[in-house]
C-alpha cells in the first residue's frame, strides 16, 4: 500500500509519545510500596495515514493495552497520544465520546464482544443512534448496507450471535466498527481466535475495507506470517517495549534486534528445501515478570549477546536506517551459536549472566 501520496512525506494520523500505562498490584513490596504491572512502558511511534502498521511479541507483552490505551479504552498512565491535534489522553469525557465515532476497534473474540442478547439490527444500529448518524428507516438500511459489505446476508440482522459461526461473528464485529465512518481501527488479534480456513478471508476482507474506505489499521497479532502479508511497517514488542520498527519486508531481511530475529527464525518458510538449510534460533528462559522487569535492556536475560553493558544502560531508542528503529546497544552483530548437536537448529544460549545485572 502506498501510504506516501505521490512521493510526499507520510503524515501521521497518531502519534504516540512516551506512553506509559501500568496497572496497580494488590502485593505489596519489602518497603511496603505496592508495585506495578508495566504493560507499555515508554513508547514512541507514529501511525501514518493510509497504512497498516503491525504489533507484534509474545503473549503477555502488552499489544493489547498498547492498542485499547491509544483509543483510551484504558486511561494511559503518562505519556500523550495525539490525534486530529488533541491530546487523547488529556480532553474531557464528553469531547472523547466524540472522538471515539473515528476511532474504533475490533476485539479477537467476537462473542465475547457483543451482547448475546441483541439482535444484529441493535449490535449494529446502537452505535448509529449513539452518534446520531442515522435512526428510524435510515438505521435499518444502514445496517443491512454494512451486512452486505462485510460479506453477511442483510435478512441476518434479525439473527442472535449464538447463530453465526466464528467467522461471521467477526464480520459482525468488523461491520459494528465500520458503522460510524471511523479513520483509525485497532484490529486486536481479529484471526487469531478463528479456523485457519476462514483467516484468509477475514484479512482479504480488511485489505479489501481498507482500499474501500480509506482505513488506518493497528494491526495487533502474534503470527508473523500474518503480519508479513497485510502491514506496511511492523513494531517488534517485547515486555512493555519496542525492540524494533521497521518497514515490513526490510525487517524481514534485514532484522538488527536479536529478539526480532529469533521471532523471524520461528516462522515457517513454504520452499521445502530452503526449510531444510534454515536455521532455527531458539532462546532459553522465560519472559520476565512485568512487575519487576530487568535493569538495563529488559531482553538481556534472554538475549544471546547480552554484554555487561546492557544490565546498566536502557538502549536508544534510535534510527538505524530510514524509518528503521532499534532499540540495542548491539544491533546487527552475530548471534553466539552452541553447540546443540542438531544440523537443522542453532540453541543460542543465554550469555553468561552480566556482572551487576538484577
Amino acid at each position: 500500500m502506498e501510504i506516501h501520496g505521490n512521493g510526499a512525506e507520510p503524515q501521521p494520523l497518531i502519534r504516540v509519545q512516551e506512553l506509559r500505562t501500568y496497572f496497580p498490584t494488590s502485593r505489596q513490596g519489602v518497603l511496603g510500596r505496592r508495585g506495578s504491572v508495566k504493560a507499555v512502558d515508554g513508547l514512541t511511534f507514529d501511525i501514518y495515514r493510509g497504512e497498516t502498521l503491525g504489533l507484534v511479541g509474545e503473549s503477555g507483552c502488552g499489544k493489547s493495552t498498547t492498542g485499547r490505551t491509544i483509543i483510551r479504552l484504558i486511561r494511559a498512565t503518562s505519556g500523550s497520544v495525539w490525534y486530529d491535534g488533541r491530546d487523547l489522553t488529556k480532553v474531557s469525557e464528553g469531547e472523547m465520546r466524540r472522538l471515539r465515532q473515528k476511532l474504533q476497534i475490533v476485539f479477537q473474540d467476537a462473542y465475547a464482544s457483543v451482547s448475546s442478547r441483541m439482535r444484529v439490527q441493535s449490535i449494529i444500529g446502537d452505535a448509529l443512534a449513539i452518534h446520531r448518524l442515522a435512526s428510524g428507516r435510515a438505521r435499518s438500511n444502514r445496517v443491512a448496507e454494512l451486512l452486505e459489505v462485510v460479506g453477511l446476508d442483510p435478512r441476518f440482522a434479525s439473527r442472535y450471535p449464538h447463530e453465526f459461526s466464528g467467522g461471521q461473528r467477526q464480520r459482525i464485529g468488523i461491520a459494528r466498527a465500520l458503522a460510524v465512518r471511523p479513520e483509525f481501527i485497532v484490529c486486536d488479534e481479529p484471526i487469531s481466535a478463528l479456523d485457519v480456513s476462514i483467516r484468509a478471508q477475514i484479512i482479504n476482507l480488511l485489505e479489501d475495507l481498507q482500499g474501500e474506505f480509506r482505513l488506518t489499521y493497528l494491526f495487533i497479532a502474534h503470527d508473523l506470517a500474518v503480519v508479513r502479508h497485510i502491514c506496511d511497517r511492523v513494531a517488534v514488542m517485547y515486555l512493555g517495549k519496542f525492540m524494533e520498527l521497521s518497514p515490513n519486508q526490510q525487517l524481514y531481511d534485514h532484522p538488527l534486534h536479536p529478539y526480532t530475529r529469533s521471532l523471524i527464525s520461528a516462522v515457517p518458510v513454504p520452499d521445502p528445501d530452503l526449510e531444510d538449510t534454515r536455521q532455527r534460533i531458539i532462546l532459553e528462559g522465560d519472559v520476565p515478570s512485568p512487575v519487576s522487569p530487568p535493569s538495563g535492556c529488559v531482553f538481556h536475560t534472554r538475549c544471546p549477546i547480552a554484554r555487561e553493558r546492557c544490565a546498566r544502560e536502557v538502549p536508544e531508542w534510535r534510527q538505524y536506517a530510514p524509518r528503521h528503529w532499534v532499540a540495542c546497544h548491539y544491533a546487527g552483530e552475530p548471534l553466539i551459536e552452541s553447540n546443540s548437536g542438531e544440523p537443522d537448529q542453532v540453541i543460542l544460549a543465554r550469555s553468561p549472566e552480566p556482572v551487576g545485572s538484577a
